[in-house]
């Protein structure tokens, strides 16, 4: 239905035609699960052409080109899990055959197209809320002669600026399709109209959509144009409407580069863009290609390179990067039964195919993949499923879940030994780092401490990436005095799960006075002995104050470094001498007052005199 079957042009038709070829092997890691979601079957929607997306509930929501209620397309929302509920059935007089996939906008509408029906039959664009109440907001060839354009087949990109931004495949001043910007209540501004340039160079009929890049400007790709070739090109246009062609296909002697892309692009984490093309490429089946900003394009896969196109041809959509920093998609046709596969590719261009479909499980992709906060990758099948509504099927949605043997949380250390603390007080925090080493996301259900531990900051929660770090804090507040020990829990879903970290700490008292007591050696009546020495410490983050020392007995201070406050975790001396004043045992005690709540810290003294 989209960009196979769309009805603009026979070119495309023609270029849509799909190689159904005999099947040797098929080859899916025994370490990956795929699951059918759900099959349509017209009722409930039919022939899904677009890819899906994950709103911010957690639910995934898409399009189907056909069916519904009044057979001419659905906006369905399904769970992770597979429940669908249909959204909105359109009726021709709203829209119809949707193609584009839905983008949901910051005030958590979803926005998207259709490329036929509306008040002139030519495609809208429309809003609809998470509860199915849509909005038409714009219906194409509203002007005499289309000069706004006709038929999108793509869906819409929200720019930095709040508009949304799209291409249509026809219409225009030149019949070859526009770029346009749409405010969210529904203003359009056709930014450009494709076929300006003599013999086309500029391009036409864009079948895919646009993708704001990380320097404020839109990439994209047109079906046809580039000259005498007309085999398509990427361009970059500003948000003011200014178009670049950074390349034309079949630039090459046989089309090597590739011709007809009719997918978006995507922007890597490199700053690349990355995209595919139907057609062209050495075995004429397709290729995969990566093209910088400034135009340097280079091709990293030529499908149908097997035997009996067991790698698939065709691929109609945009790729998707994983959280592995690899990228996903599908092909229309090859694999192992000849109906599309499921592949992941490189950045260096190493192709795997991941899934060849067979019918029963779905067949024909002409879709994207989405990958979920829970690591698994999402996406449709325009035909194939279990129904027999619709001939071939009515189309599938379905779950790929890749190998979780590699799936691995990192710590930073096991371990946490917080110096001694006061009782009742809270220690600076001390951080532990987790990091994904394994090679697919990992989902966070908990972090727990026990003891007189606790969590004091976390950016542990949700996913997390491939290769990503986040960090928790745990603080020790000691309830008792003396050793005290804990542990710090991390739940998820990596095969390591849980990890634990060792806390261990010291609970004390505000202030000491050590050595606790003192016995002096026997002593002449009326002579003095040397002095022994006491620490006064100050184990609280705060200052000492209202120092006062004195002793009791035969004893005195005969030196100090104290003064009337001592520093937050301050030590001081204190010297006592003995002299005794009669024979025989003496005892007194040295005794330090101050503003802690231990306030007066003591240490026995003992002596004999003779």
């Amino acid at each position: 239905m989209k960009k196979a079957n769309a009805t603009i042009s026979s070119f495309a038709r023609t270029a849509s035609i799909v190689l159904m070829l005999t099947a040797v092997t098929a080859t899916v890691s025994a370490a990956q699960t795929f699951t059918t979601l759900v099959n349509f079957d017209r009722t409930n929607g039919a022939n899904p052409a677009a890819s899906l997306i994950q709103g911010t509930d957690g639910n995934f929501y898409g399009t189907t080109y056909g069916g519904g209620a009044n057979g001419n397309g659905t906006v369905f929302q399904i769970t992770p899990a597979g429940t669908l509920t249909t959204l909105h059935s359109f009726d021709l007089t709203d829209g119809a055959s949707l193609a584009g996939a839905l983008v949901q906008g910051t005030d958590g509408n979803f926005y998207g197209t259709t490329s036929t029906g509306g008040a002139t039959f030519s495609g809208t664009v429309f809003k609809i809320t998470p509860g199915g109440t849509l909005t038409t907001l714009y219906s194409f060839c509203s002007q005499l002669g289309c000069p706004d354009g006709e038929s999108p087949e793509a869906g819409l990109a929200q720019g930095t600026d709040g508009n949304f931004y799209g291409t249509t495949s026809g219409g225009g001043a030149n019949k070859w399709g526009t770029a346009f910007k749409i405010t969210p209540g529904g203003t359009l501004t056709t930014l450009y109209t494709f076929c300006s340039q003599s013999g086309c160079t500029d391009g036409a009929a864009p079948y895919g959509g646009l993708v704001q890049g990380t320097d404020g400007n839109f990439y994209g790709t047109t079906s046809r144009g580039s000259g005498t070739n007309l085999t398509g090109t990427v361009f970059k246009i500003t948000p003011a409407g200014t178009l670049t062609t950074l390349y034309s296909f079949c630039s090459q002697s046989g089309c090597p580069d590739g011709s007809l892309p009719t997918a978006a692009l995507v922007q890597g984490t490199d700053g690349n863009f990355y995209g595919t093309t139907s057609r062209g490429g050495a075995n004429n089946s397709g290729t995969v290609f990566k093209i910088t900003p400034g135009g340097t394009l280079t091709t990293l896969y030529s499908f149908c390179s097997q035997s009996a196109c067991t790698d698939g041809g065709t691929p109609y959509e945009e790729l998707v990067q994983g959280a592995d920093g690899n990228f996903y998609g599908m092909t229309n046709s090859g694999g192992a039964s000849g109906l599309g596969t499921v592949f992941e590719i490189t950045l260096a261009g190493t192709l795997t195919t991941l899934h060849s479909f067979g019918g029963a499980d779905g067949s024909l992709p002409s879709a994207g993949l989405v990958q979920a906060a829970n690591g698994k990758f999402y996406g449709t099948t325009e035909q194939g499923g279990t129904s027999s509504n619709c001939g071939s099927g009515c189309g599938t949605v379905f779950s790929l879940e890749l190998g979780q043997g590699g799936s691995a949380v990192t710590l930073s250390r096991t371990s946490l030994a917080f110096a001694k603390q006061v009782i009742n007080t809270t220690s600076a925090a001390k951080n532990i780092t987790v990091t994904n080493s394994g090679n697919v996301p990992v989902m966070f259900s908990g972090v727990t401490t026990s003891g007189n531990f606790a969590v004091s900051a976390n950016t542990c929660a949700g996913s997390l990436a491939v290769g990503k770090k986040c960090k928790i804090g745990v603080v020790f507040t000691p309830t008792q005095l003396g050793p005290l020990t804990g542990t710090l829990t991390i739940s998820d879903d990596a095969a390591n799960s849980p990890q634990t970290v060792a806390l261990s700490g010291t609970g004390v008292v505000p202030v000491t006075l050590t050595p606790e007591s003192a016995t002096y050696p026997t002593r002449t009546v009326g002579t003095t002995s040397p002095a022994k020495t006491f620490t006064l410490t100050n184990s609280q983050n705060i200052t000492l104050d209202d120092i006062a020392i004195g002793t009791t007995g035969d004893f005195a201070v005969s030196g100090t470094s104290c003064t009337t406050s001592l520093p937050a975790k301050g030590k001081c001396k204190i010297s006592v001498t003995f002299t005794p004043t009669a024979t025989g045992t003496r005892t007194g005690q040295l005794s330090v007052s101050n503003n802690a709540s231990n306030s007066p810290q003591t240490a026995s003294l003992t002596g004999t005199g003779k």
